[in-house]
């Protein structure tokens, strides 16, 4: 008996739309702060609102690529599939992705700056499972790190500037 991927991604989605919706009402219903003359678009709920609209456009996307894996899928029964990610590497990464994001929670912010806490985190991910992990000879590793450091710079300088300039936290 094999794993209904398809199916598994169409039950995902289908959660993670419901949360969608649920973040994007909390954050409409959430409290205003008019009386307290704030710019109305400085509302509490307006990261919960925008960050639900994306999840639940997200998983409406995740459902229509797994319907249509499914449909190629029963198309496709007599060809030869694809070799699936085995459940023993999927688990390693599960556990490297909650270990790495734990020590950046727990460590390296507040003992780094955010900005630096985040590059770090984010060249972290890039090593273990983006183009150093595939990258064979020597010139390709080094034009990969070099990739990957002005990438994680690049994209925690945007993170930071967002977060401070845009949603207004005082980041640590």
């Amino acid at each position: 008996m094999g794993f209904d991927t398809a199916l598994a991604d169409r039950i995902t989605a289908v959660v993670l739309f419901s949360l969608g919706i649920a973040m994007l009402y909390g954050g409409y219903t959430m409290d205003r702060l008019e009386i307290r003359a704030i710019h109305p678009a400085s509302i509490p709920g307006l990261l919960p609102m925008i960050l639900g609209a994306v999840l639940a456009l997200c998983a409406a996307l995740l459902f229509l690529k797994a319907s249509q894996a499914k449909r190629q899928t029963a198309q496709q029964t007599s060809e030869a599939a694809l070799p699936a990610e085995p459940p023993a590497q999927s688990l390693q990464n599960l556990l490297i992705t909650a270990g790495w994001s734990s020590f950046y929670a727990l460590f390296l912010v507040g003992w780094l700056s955010f900005f630096a806490a985040t590059a770090i985190y984010i060249a972290g991910f890039i090593m273990v499972f983006g183009s150093l992990r595939e990258a064979a000879a020597p010139t390709e590793r080094l034009k990969s790190g070099a990739f990957t450091i002005v990438f994680s710079l690049l994209a925690s300088a945007a993170i930071s500037t967002l977060f401070r300039d845009a949603f207004l936290v005082r980041l640590p």
